[in-house]
């Protein structure tokens, strides 16, 4: 567990859910986020490296998303705050940019199952391999 700084006054105030928790459980290899809504996930590395915010991977504009493959066993090695709003996250493959907003993060747990569906079958598509 990551100590962690309560900014729920003034993210209250911008009607923000904010992450009240943030576990890493390296042997599942998990994050798992609870809001201070209530709301509770668990989010998978290779997920959340499939899915990074990174220009890199998601390009400046819809059509520009670079594929990620050979995700399957990458490791969140290290986890940054960035200011009062996000965390860096840092994986085994070299892969540290991208800002994982509070909203962000709260949206890829909301939508998982989907996002992961369509992850999988844009991999299909394109021939390629989580390993």
């Amino acid at each position: 567990m990551f100590p962690f700084v309560d900014y729920s006054q003034a993210c209250d105030n911008a009607r923000m859910t904010i992450p009240t928790e943030i576990t890493l459980h390296q042997q599942s290899k998990v994050l798992e986020l609870a809001f201070n809504d209530g709301a509770r996930f668990k989010l998978p590395f290779e997920f959340l490296r499939v899915y990074t915010p990174s220009a890199e991977a998601r390009g400046h504009g819809p059509g520009q998303e670079t594929l990620q493959v050979g995700k399957r066993d990458v490791v969140l090695v290290d986890i940054e705050p960035s200011g009062n709003y996000a965390l860096k996250l840092i994986f085994s493959d070299g892969h540290d940019s991208g800002l994982y907003t509070w909203e962000y993060l709260r949206e890829l747990g909301q939508y998982q199952d989907a996002m992961w569906h369509d992850y999988l079958g844009k991999l299909e598509a394109a021939g390629a391999s989580r390993d």
